[in-house]
Parts: structure tokens; sequence; C-alpha cells
């Protein structure tokens, strides 16, 4: 079984969704319980977020149903004889036909392809039933017990290419109990997994209440480009290509007030232009202006990623070594 399915029988474009709110596509191989925790916080009038589908590798996931209930789109097909790619490329297709600003992972069994990952970086996150960085991968709360901890816990990150690796949004620890097995521990990191997840979605779309959570988006995007490595330069965490730097991070950078990243341009002409074309974006950054760079402002609740994340590429072409950005 495959296609969308649910009341309205095709997926909702850009038009229908709830102005100024994000539209989220959640991923699932279950019973999607966190999920569900995230389709009853997006009807909070407050809440940042909206669910616009929901999407599934197994066709008969008991979490499709509950989304239906809830009037929400589905997306289903099995995965099952089909390479990683070509699965991916059909999700993928769904996801963007819905309007999907961002993609949630809740429970999705599923590694993903590099090229799917690609093309949502910087815009999907994922729970992980542990404390990240320890115990990726499966059999979290099993290997808890194991070592003899005496915490556990849930963790929400930006999804890379590595498996549970991306940098880590909120996490919420979880006692061990005497007594406790895989599945009693399983239970209670359950509830916190529902507490945390809508919590740091929220924030994470937002933008503007959390300034760390902007650094973590555009670490993401930026740890992303071969041979990028980020330090701190000049007081603000700043990203280089072969040791040579092509983006920085600013906030309330001598008290102008903005969340912004610096990045290169080709000069006065295109520095001009950007400020010129958008001058609520674009702006000259104290100190470093003339020498070509420009600030591009973040905390604003209409910023469009892409954009961001074009910009950043095109900096790090200035940086990075020809022989390797022509390979990009």
């Amino acid at each position: 079984m495959s296609g969308v399915r649910g009341p309205i029988g095709a997926p909702r474009t850009m038009a229908d969704g709830k102005a100024g709110r994000a539209r989220v596509a959640v991923l699932i191989s279950g019973r999607g319980s966190n999920m569900a925790a995230l389709v009853y916080a997006a009807k909070q009038a407050d809440c940042p977020f909206e669910i616009v589908l929901v999407a599934s590798n197994n066709p008969e996931a008991a979490g499709l149903q509950l989304a239906e209930a809830e009037g929400i789109p589905t997306f289903a097909h099995s995965h099952k004889g089909m390479k990683r790619a070509d699965y991916d490329r059909l999700i993928d297709a769904a996801i963007r036909r819905a309007g999907a600003t961002h993609v949630a992972l809740a429970g999705y069994m599923r590694l993903l392809s590099p090229e799917f990952v690609e093309g949502w970086q910087g815009r999907m996150l994922n729970i992980h039933p542990s404390l990240l960085p320890r115990y990726k991968g499966l059999d979290t709360h099993q290997r808890a017990l194991d070592a003899g901890d005496r915490v556990a816990g849930c963790s929400v990150h930006v999804v890379t290419a590595e498996l549970d690796d991306g940098p880590v949004l909120g996490q919420t620890e979880v006692a061990i109990l005497d007594g406790d097995t895989a599945q009693t521990l399983a239970d209670r990191i359950l509830i916190a997994e529902h507490q945390l997840y809508g919590r740091v979605l929220a924030a994470f779309v937002g933008g503007p209440a959390n300034p760390a959570l902007l650094l973590e988006r555009v670490r993401a995007i930026a740890l992303a480009l071969p041979v990028a490595s980020e330090k701190m330069s000049h007081g603000v965490p700043a990203f280089a290509a072969a040791g040579k730097m092509f983006l920085y991070f600013r906030n309330n950078h001598h008290g102008d007030g903005m969340v912004s990243i610096c990045v290169k341009t080709t000069g006065r002409e295109e520095q001009e232009m950007l400020i010129d074309t958008d001058p609520d974006l674009y702006s000259w950054p104290s100190y470093i202006g003339p020498s070509g760079w420009i600030a591009m402002r973040l905390d604003r609740r209409d910023l469009d990623w892409d954009h961001v994340a074009d910009r950043i590429l095109t900096s790090w072409r200035h940086a990075a070594p020809r022989a390797i950005s022509a390979l990009l």
C-alpha cells in the first residue's frame, strides 16, 4: 500500500498552512507515540509548528490511523525490495508535496541515505532514547543497565549523515531505579520523550527565542561541508574551510542587538546589491564589512533557511581550495 491518504485525500499546499507556523513532516515506523505528542502540542494556539504529513515505511504502522483520525494527511509505502536511495527519493517527494519545511523523525527505524540527509540539512531532528553521545544506535536501555548507570534519558538532536551524531539540542535525565528492566526504564523514558520533543522542536523552528539553537542550525549546515572546521575567533564561533574562514556566528555583537552570521561576498558591489535588495536581512558588519563580508540576520521568524544554506555554501566556495570546491 502506498500513497497519501486521509480525510482530505491529498497533501495540502503551502497556502493552506497556518500563518507563520513551520510545517513539519513526521516520519514513523510503528505506534507513533512521539508523533502523537507532537500532534497534540501543535494544537496549542501558541505553538510555532503544525504537522502537515505523517509518513511511514510500514503501511501497517499504528500511528498512521491516529494521524488520519486527527485529520493529518499520511503517506505509507513499504521499503522492502527497494534500494535505500530509491526509497528515500520516494518519501522525500511526498514530504515536499506536502509543503513541509522541516522533518521530525519519531521512531523511524530506517537508516537514511546521504542524499536525503543533505536535502534536509539543518531542518531535520530526531529523538533518541539515551543521553547522547552515550549509547548510539539500538538497545540503549539495556546497555545503560549493563553499564551500571544510575541515570539514563533521552536526547533531541539535529540529524547528520552519521548515526545519532548531530548536535544535541535538548536532553532529559531519567533516574534508573533498583530492579529496573529495559522495559520499565523504557516506559519512563518514553514519558520524558513526549515532553521533550515538542518543546525542543518549538524552540528550533521558532528561531528568535534561542540563539543557541540558531547556532546549532548554522553549525549543522557549515560542518556538513567538506574540509569545514569550527573554532573560536575574535570571541565568536567561526568556521573555516582548510584553515580559511568562511563564516562567523554573532550574537549581539558589539551591542548590535542581532543574531546574525557573517559570510563572504565577491566584494563591494555585491555587498551593496544585497543590502539594497533586503535591508532587513543584510547589513554591513562592524569591523569586517569593507573586506567583502556581509551580515545576514537570523533572528526573524520568516527566515528562509534554504537561502541561509545557499549563502553559507557560497561563502564556503570563496574559502575552500579550488580542487575541493569544484566537486560541489
